[in-house]
């Protein structure tokens, strides 16, 4: 079922109800009124009859029958009216009607002796009243009247077709203006909708228009001109990175083509040649293994932080594996530690954070070893201070190398960026990008500071376990 019909739908549920309770409400009110004016006509009836009966007994013999007849012609005027008046003794001392042979109405009589009057519902439309009457001479009487409220029935049968009648019409207005204002308020959905369908890979540019309004619609459409604007840029991102891993994929491999092409142009040659040819490949070939890793480390760093598993790690162990590899890889460097912790309380683990082992140890690595490749001379000492704070654990790597201007420091975190001073130096540009995404899967954030020809500080903030 699409939005618009069940929008309109429930419109027209929500205000037809509303109708039906306002007809019956009206129709109730209107029964009871009407029937409260009933009772009233027909208590009006038995005062009349009451005092036609004493005023006619008071006459004479020959002039009470004519009296009678001629009173009849003004007071009889309702539909199947019947009029009686009882004595003391509950019988019948006159009457105007048909008289039906039926007990009298002991409840009736008794409400009237009581309370002044009783009036009682036969029918749906047929009322019988007795009221209590009291004359000077003649003592206590009871005048009950009877008739069909004909009139209230006709009016209420007309009332019924004309809500009958008017509650469908209404349902009739109510469907169709429910169904064009359903329409009318799902139209900047509708054009929300053709312009995603238009935007494709290719012109991810593209924005919606409907984000003027402050109503949901509008909401919804800048939510959505975000999501393409980070999808745009995350597009863009992997064109750069495609482009760039290619390029340095690219180098090593015609490097190592380059130089078996020219080995084999020569049917001969010295062995000391051939070991020449051989390192090189080799060299070529570690290369690439190297830069392979670094891809394959970035994309794992950028996985959903839920795939990826954390357990408690302590942060002082994987700085002295790390110090031991960077010693192995750079014997001539040297590398002091530092391990601080700060006065206020901390646990009694003051290391320990919540993180995968083997990424964080390859972002210790990256730190360290670009400290190592960018120090001008090697005898400047290294330092690596490892703090606990009470809520995070910083990890700070200092060295006395090349340093970097402020412009380059703005673009550290791209993949495969190398600065102009130090393209001389072997590597890819993807230690610290890594390091970054590995930073951001812990919750943790990394830090540059340097300074051209002077050093460069690099921060890694983790939060404590």
């Amino acid at each position: 079922m699409s939005i618009r019909l069940r929008l309109a739908l429930q419109f027209g549920l929500i205000v037809g109800c509303t109708l039906l309770v306002f007809s019956l409400v009206i129709y109730a009110f209107t029964y009871q009124a009407r029937r409260a004016l009933f009772t009233e006509r027909l208590l009006g009836r038995a005062q009349i009859v009451g005092h036609v009966y004493l005023d006619g007994t008071n006459r004479a013999d020959a002039s009470r029958v004519s009296y009678r007849r001629y009173l009849r012609q003004f007071y009889r005027t309702l539909p199947q009216e019947e009029a009686r008046v009882y004595n003391n003794q509950d019988s019948i001392v006159f009457h105007e009607g048909t008289l039906r042979t039926k007990p009298a109405p002991g409840k009736l009589l008794e409400d009237a002796r009581r309370l002044g009057q009783g009036i009682r519902h036969d029918a749906a439309y047929h009322q019988t009243v007795s009221l209590r009457y009291r004359d000077a001479r003649r003592g206590t009487f009871i005048v009950v009247a009877s008739s069909m409220d004909t009139e209230s029935e006709q009016e209420l049968s007309n009332l019924r077709l004309i809500l009958l009648v008017g509650l469908l019409v209404s349902f009739g207005i109510v469907g169709v203006g429910g169904w064009f204002f359903a329409g009318q308020a799902l139209r900047p959905m509708k054009r929300v909708v053709n312009e995603v369908d238009s935007i494709t890979a290719s012109d991810l540019h593209q924005r919606l228009s409907e984000t003027d309004g402050q109503d949901e619609v509008s909401h919804l459409a800048q939510r959505f001109n975000s999501l393409l604007d980070r999808l745009e840029t995350a597009f863009a991102g992997q064109r750069t990175f495609v482009r760039d891993a290619s390029h340095e994929l690219r180098t090593p491999l015609t490097a190592l083509i380059g130089e078996l092409e020219v080995a084999l142009m020569q049917e001969e040659r010295p062995p000391a040649e051939y070991r020449r040819v051989l390192r090189s490949t080799l060299d070529a070939a570690r290369l690439l293994k190297d830069l392979t890793n670094g891809l394959l480390q970035i994309a794992r760093a950028s996985d959903d932080p839920s795939q990826v598993p954390l357990t408690s790690t302590r942060l002082d162990e994987l700085l002295l594996q790390a110090h031991e590899e960077i010693r192995r890889r750079h014997p001539t460097h040297r590398v002091d530690l530092e391990f601080s912790e700060s006065d206020s309380g901390h646990p009694a683990d003051p290391f320990v954070v919540r993180g995968n082992e083997a990424l964080l140890l390859s972002a210790v690595l990256n730190v360290l070893e670009n400290a190592c490749k960018f120090s001008s001379d090697p005898t400047q000492p290294i330092v690596a201070t490892l703090l606990a704070a009470p809520r995070a654990v910083h990890l700070l790597v200092r060295d006395k190398g090349v340093g970097m201007t402020p412009e380059d420091q703005q673009q550290v975190f791209v993949p495969f960026f190398r600065a102009d001073n130090v393209r001389t130096v072997p590597g890819h540009g993807i230690g610290l990008p890594l390091t970054a995404k590995i930073m951001e899967l812990h919750g943790g954030s990394i830090h540059v500071r340097s300074r051209l020809h002077e050093g460069t500080e690099v921060e890694l903030i983790l939060p404590a376990a």
